[in-house]
């Protein structure tokens, strides 16, 4: 005989579905909401279908703020991903000294993203800050605010900076979790340093690089705070990404249709991207070490 189920647990889910209705559906409703209507006046509201959506899509300048963003988050991870592996390869395993590098390593995670932004903005001056003055006095024509490439270069090294460490903290935790017995079967064997890394610490940091990698994909993707701050998207539109192409639509312009369009194709643009490295990551992954590999 079957056992009455019961139904009451339910209850316990009923806050987070209502947090994530006010907090998501609703406002993604009216997004949608506004993206099939002319704004006329706060009381008139013509029906437009999918003309903000065309017109978006045929617009110039999000095709070259698309690329720009793309071209920026693909060089993060790029630099990001070995090189926080490289970090965390190279931390204690225990120890005081563990807890001492964990702390300093987390250091630049703690601060905030505008507060960031004003620290490059310093950090790059060619008369009070240390990077811009020293590449000065190396005899580099370095300026971040004048030249399209130096602030490009500029905003990716305060994401690299700023970032790394999280990819590090993860690596470190994949670390931690592999047991001894898999390093003790590869002396055996006569491993060397990089087939331990091949087979051993690179599969058992498969599953914390892959949340690692969408992290800083779609973080990198809707970067805003830090490049604004830095460079305010100049000079010219180097810096100008996706997320600051809709504030000046939907704030600086007050097109709040078609920003509201873009606001969805943008939504649609990341979830499909982040699909696609997270199968390609998938197929590339490798499986668990079996101890075996010399």
């Amino acid at each position: 005989m079957n056992k009455p189920v019961n139904q009451r647990a339910w209850w316990l889910v009923l806050p987070v579905v209502i947090c994530v209705a006010f907090s998501a559906v609703l406002p993604l409703m009216t997004v949608v909401n506004y993206s099939v209507q002319d704004i006329i006046s706060p009381t008139r509201h013509v029906f437009v279908g999918t003309d903000w959506f065309a017109q978006t899509l045929q617009d110039d300048e999000l095709h070259s703020a698309l690329w720009r963003q793309i071209v920026y988050s693909l060089s993060v991870l790029a630099v990001e991903i070995p090189l926080g592996i490289a970090l965390a390869l190279s931390m204690p395993a225990q120890g005081w000294k563990a807890s001492a590098v964990l702390v300093i390593v987390a250091l630049s995670l703690l601060i905030p993203w505008n507060v960031v932004g004003t620290i490059w903005q310093i950090y790059g001056r060619t008369d009070i800050g240390l990077l811009g003055y020293t590449l000065s006095a190396l005899g580099f024509d370095y300026s971040y605010t004048g030249k399209p490439l130096d602030a490009w270069l500029t905003v990716l090294a305060m994401d690299v900076w700023h970032w790394t460490p999280l990819v590090a903290l993860l690596g470190y935790a994949g670390l931690r979790s592999i047991p001894d017995a898999y390093y003790q079967a590869a002396r055996i064997d006569g491993a060397s340093p990089f087939a331990v890394f091949r087979y051993i610490q690179l599969p058992k940091m498969r599953g914390v690089l892959m949340i690692a990698v969408l992290l800083r994909f779609m973080d990198s993707f809707m970067i805003y705070t830090e490049p604004f701050v830095l460079t305010g998207g100049g000079p010219g539109n180097s810096t100008t990404f996706l997320s600051q192409y809709l504030t000046t639509k939907a704030v600086g312009q007050f097109d709040v249709g078609p920003a509201a369009a873009f606001s969805l194709i943008y939504f649609l643009i990341i979830l499909l991207l982040c699909f696609i490295l997270y199968n390609w990551m998938q197929r590339v992954g490798t499986g668990e070490p079996d101890g075996s590999h010399g």
